[in-house]
């Protein structure tokens, strides 16, 4: 379990320095570049890169889930990594001194595992208890770290530097980590993707039909997401995103 561990953060940190590494490469200058997109260059080709290991891989397995697999379940599925996600924005809202916002993570989080059969159901939100998700990511820039440029990520998609940076303590804040055995917590890792990339499907098919630069729609959506999340902690309609494809809307159910 410790050698697992161990791993786990080392693979953190190589991943951090390959991605500042390949971002200087591709740095772009001269008059017309974005200010927040100096690295566009390297990002676009990163974004053709992971476009096509979801058309091969994600969409078509994605899809497969979402003919298949009830609705119910589904919205069971992704009650239980969401509830995960409030014992990790309990953590950062207590870093950054948000008495409410943690308090209402604790509440969200007991009542869920304990009433909601681990998380299936969302007895929380019937109860009238916000969700307010953060990450450490949103915890640095609270403590004044700025976000720094947009990066796009090998196969985990859009972030920033700052983002990027806070990716090791990210993945040791994640409960999964703490599965036993390894398979089993692989399998859930899978699950979690595979969900996540099906309650995108309606948003891929808008931006396909869409006449504009999908690139610099996801770009501009996705800094102005964690912009307003960073300011409030919580936006309207907030469980209607996802923080790991642009923030575009999930799937109308």
């Amino acid at each position: 379990m410790k050698n697992t561990t161990m791993n786990q953060r080392a693979w953190g940190v190589r991943a951090t320095v390959v991605a500042a590494a390949l971002m200087l490469a591709g740095c772009a200058t001269g008059p017309n570049a974005n200010p927040n997109d100096p690295f566009e260059p390297y990002n676009r080709g990163m974004t053709t890169f992971n476009d096509k290991v979801d058309d091969v891989v994600l969409k078509p397995v994605a899809t497969a889930y979402r003919d298949v697999t009830p609705s119910f379940v589904r919205t069971g599925v992704t009650n239980f990594f969401a509830n995960l996600g409030d014992a990790w924005s309990f953590v950062n809202n207590l870093l950054q001194f948000k008495g409410l916002e943690a308090y209402e993570s604790f509440v969200r989080f007991n009542v869920n595992t304990v009433f909601g059969l681990g998380g299936v159901l969302d007895i929380a939100s019937e109860m009238d208890i916000d969700r307010h998700k953060q990450d450490f990511g949103l915890t640095l820039g609270h403590w004044g770290v700025p976000t720094g440029p947009y990066l796009v990520l090998p196969l985990l998609g859009p972030s920033t530097v700052r983002d990027t940076a806070a990716l090791p303590v990210e993945t040791y804040g994640n409960l999964l980590r703490e599965v036993d055995p390894v398979s089993a917590r692989n399998q859930l890792y899978a699950l979690r993707i595979v969900d996540k990339r099906a309650g995108l499907l309606g948003a891929g098919s808008v931006l396909e039909t869409a006449s504009l630069d999908k690139y610099s729609f996801t770009r501009d959506a996705f800094l102005q997401y964690r912009s307003q999340q960073g300011a409030s902690g919580r936006l309207q309609n907030d469980e209607d995103y996802d923080s790991g494809a642009g923030q575009l809307p999930r799937e109308d159910e």
